[in-house]
């Protein structure tokens, strides 16, 4: 498998290797500048609502005059001090951080397990049922939230932590991946574990698992931050000012016309996380992407 990829993906290394051997030609680097100009103004306009939402978050005094100089001359982290000191904005924090992590972890376990089945094992109606499956993600997100709230809402779970998570814990997307990853695994290999005795668990566990590691970094990247960003259900599902996820709990902070730098402290918090899970999973992000898009 790895000598396979290896063919596949040459190593990052030897490619700038060779790269460098290649001398620039004035006319390659008149070719490449506008590109390049153009990559990096749109970089800059890309930036610039989080560089003016760090601007925001450490203006001193209160209120803040609009609009405001593109560089303060005079910084205060007040802003973020309030906003760690207050009672409901580390307890959003942490139930953002429950909602997102405990989605994460079983949504790649279900997915990989689902995929796994529907990638390399054979039982009546697999394709049927994995085609039904493939046909449901056709079917508008929104259309769902109400019999999902009703369901929910008679099983008891709404304003409760385990009522938000249920209805996240299954995702139809990342089992198509992963069902798509996996059946690029040789059965060779799965042929040998089964030679020196491993079982179905210890076979998915210690050889399924270990080759699909960058299509999991790539899922666990974009449903960790689909999570943490979630709006909708979290809103829907949680009526209490305690049981709030961030992203809710600071569009209340909107209506109680809480000061604009608290607001902008709190949002550099709830942006912190993605930015480290993204810096974390890069690598494994842009190798699952470019495996994923060649198969």
């Amino acid at each position: 498998m790895s000598e396979t990829m290896a063919t596949v993906l040459p190593d990052s290394s030897e490619r700038t290797r060779q790269l460098k051997r290649r001398p620039m030609t004035v006319r390659k680097l008149s070719r490449l500048l506008p590109m390049h100009l153009l990559l990096i103004v749109i970089a800059l306009v890309t930036a610039f609502p989080f560089y003016a939402m760090l601007v925001l978050s450490v203006q001193p005094g209160q209120p803040i005059q609009m609009p405001q100089a593109l560089f303060p001359t005079t910084i205060s982290f007040d802003a973020f001090i309030e906003t760690l000191s207050s009672r409901n904005i580390p307890r959003w924090a942490l139930n953002s951080a429950i909602y997102a992590i405990v989605s994460t972890v079983f949504v790649l376990l279900f997915a990989s397990m689902a995929g796994y089945a529907f990638a390399k094992k054979r039982f009546p109606g697999r394709e049927v049922i994995f085609w039904v499956l493939v046909a449901m993600l056709m079917i508008p997100y929104h259309l769902t939230i109400i019999p999902q709230y009703i369901l929910v809402g008679d099983m008891g779970g709404l304003n409760t932590m385990w009522g938000m998570l249920v209805p996240t814990l299954a995702n139809t997307s990342a089992m198509f991946l992963m069902r798509q990853f996996i059946h690029g695994i040789p059965d060779e290999l799965l042929d040998a574990a089964k030679i020196d005795g491993a079982g179905e668990f210890r076979t998915f566990w210690s050889v399924i698992l270990p080759q699909t590691k960058p299509i999991l970094a790539t899922l666990a990247t974009f449903v960790f931050l689909a999570h943490w960003n979630d709006f909708l259900w979290p809103m829907i599902s949680q009526q209490s000012v305690e049981n709030h996820v961030l992203t809710v709990g600071l569009n209340t902070l909107q209506e109680e016309q809480v000061p604009l730098a608290t607001i902008m402290a709190a949002a550099v918090i709830s942006f912190i996380p993605t930015f480290l899970v993204f810096i974390f999973f890069q690598r494994y992000f842009v190798r699952g992407v470019m495996m994923t898009g060649m198969k």
